[in-house]
């Protein structure tokens, strides 16, 4: 013992921590906010250190590569020992900590604990949930599976719709025009380096204002902040009838985290990891991608808004959601704090949950808007291949071979993700046709490597027929005029 005493005086006499630790853990909060309210911040501050923890060990396995992400989870979940309980342990980390920093922020807002001088704490509390959220959808994007790679392209869809900034947004998120090797990279940077790094930061700032400027009193009816005299009204409370943080409310920010960590552990035990489902092909367009648990509501929500709504409901609904979480703290600073006599706060609160909970049922079920309805096993109209060259009737076998309908109706069948086709030659030019075809485009994938020369000629020339008997296809006229010039000197 009098070594480690003079082993810790000598690290104490160079670190001087024993001081600002003292004072950390000592210091009074009023006797009320010893409660099992106020626990969350805790659990939420723990989770993000098994988060940190477990993520570190994971990307000792993974490889962030396009050809190795696959199989490098697939190594975890079925080659090293306990690797698909590590894997659990993140994925079930990831939703606890999202749940648990919901509920926090619920209940900041119904204690009125964003009111002076807190302003800025709530403030580092809406980063906090929003890079809570993003490490949530990278960690989705990393594991690389048929789902993740068409949720990818539907969230760089979704971006490339941003006015004027679209384009470049969309090659900065994915390396490219395309997902390939650099989009995996440049998501596994953001996971494992920038996001986390900035959330470290930003929950230890947060920590150090919540120290600096007190727990937040219980909201008693009728106890007003004002900003003339909260400070001193609060510092009185604290020394009149507060007790020491620790072990006054320390040990239920205890009990609580260790009952999350041990709900973690069970829920990997008994649901065991994330993923991956199929590997991930762009020419295998049959599956309907579904994000997480928590993004699920935005997937309904988006499924039920006619089409015309969706970009702006995708542009402007999120602006204005962090625009009101952040100006409300300047807005409503001073006043009443307790959910008793905030109707409106609790109604809020109440229709958000109710509204959150419905849209999540809903979304367990309702398909992706557009629908993919139609698989490749139904047959194409008997009428279209009436007469048809045997070029013709090779590509209507390449367009059923490919699954087309699932994106694409015919004869009022089929999906609705992409255009119908029963006009598409009315729209575009046997070239316009090949060019979509090699490079795809929008929600299209590019089918350049899946097709062969050959085949992409017989799909072409398949579609070229897409047209009503009484209307001749599409045709550039810049080469009708060159034909016709040509017909002279031919003779």
């Amino acid at each position: 013992m009098p070594r480690m005493k003079q082993v810790y005086a000598w690290l104490e006499r160079r670190l001087q921590l024993e001081g600002p630790v003292k004072d950390a853990a000592l210091h009074k909060v009023p006797r009320n906010t010893a409660s099992w309210w106020y626990v969350f911040g805790s659990a939420a501050f723990t989770l993000l250190f098994l988060q940190i923890f477990t993520g570190i060990l994971l990307a000792l396995v993974y490889v962030p590569s396009a050809g190795e992400a696959w199989n490098s989870l697939n190594v975890l979940n079925h080659q090293i020992p306990l690797g698909w309980f590590l894997r659990a342990l993140h994925g079930w980390g990831s939703n606890f900590m999202v749940a648990i920093v919901l509920i926090h922020m619920a209940q900041v807002f119904l204690f009125g604990a964003y009111k002076f001088p807190r302003e800025l704490t709530w403030t580092l509390g809406v980063f906090l949930l929003l890079m809570t959220l993003g490490m949530a959808f990278t960690g989705q994007v990393l594991r690389f599976d048929q789902d993740a790679y068409w949720g990818l392209g539907i969230g760089a869809s979704i971006v490339s719709r941003v006015p004027w900034i679209g384009g470049g947004l969309v090659h900065l998120l994915l390396g490219g025009p395309i997902i390939a090797g650099a989009t995996l990279s440049r998501f596994f940077a953001l996971h494992v380096f920038m996001i986390p790094g900035t959330l470290l930061v930003f929950a230890l700032l947060h920590v150090w204002m919540v120290l600096k400027l007190g727990i937040n009193e219980w909201p008693m009816p009728g106890r007003l902040v004002r900003r003339t005299t909260y400070i001193q009204e609060y510092n009185r409370l604290s020394h009149e009838d507060g007790i020491p943080f620790v072990p006054g409310a320390f040990w239920k920010d205890l009990v609580f985290s260790g009952a999350v960590i041990a709900a973690v552990g069970v829920c990997a035990l008994a649901f065991g990891p994330y993923g991956p489902s199929g590997v991930p092909d762009p020419s295998i367009i049959q599956t309907v991608p579904k994000p997480d648990f928590f993004f699920l509501w935005i997937y309904t929500v988006l499924s039920y808004l006619p089409p015309e709504m969706e970009t702006p409901f995708i542009l402007i609904a999120p602006i204005v959601a962090i625009a009101i979480l952040l100006a409300l703290p300047f807005y409503a600073s001073e006043g009443e704090k307790s959910w008793h006599r905030r109707p409106v706060a609790v109604l809020v609160v109440s229709t958000l949950a109710v509204s959150w909970g419905v849209l999540t049922e809903l979304g367990t079920s309702t398909p992706w808007s557009p629908h993919m309805s139609a698989w490749s096993s139904d047959p194409l109209p008997v009428d279209m291949l009436h007469n048809a060259t045997p070029l013709v009737r090779q590509g209507a076998a390449i367009f059923q071979a490919k699954q087309c309908r699932n994106c694409h109706s015919i004869g009022g069948s089929g999906g609705e993700r992409g255009p119908a086709l029963d006009n598409v030659a009315t729209r575009m030019t046997m070239d316009q046709m090949r060019f979509k075809v090699v490079t795809g485009g929008g929600n299209m994938p590019a089918y350049g490597k899946n097709l062969s020369p050959p085949e992409i000629e017989a799909l072409v020339n398949f579609l070229e027929t897409l047209h009503p008997a009484n209307v001749p296809p599409a045709y550039n006229p810049a080469e009708q005029v060159a034909a016709e010039h040509q017909q002279p000197e031919n003779k």
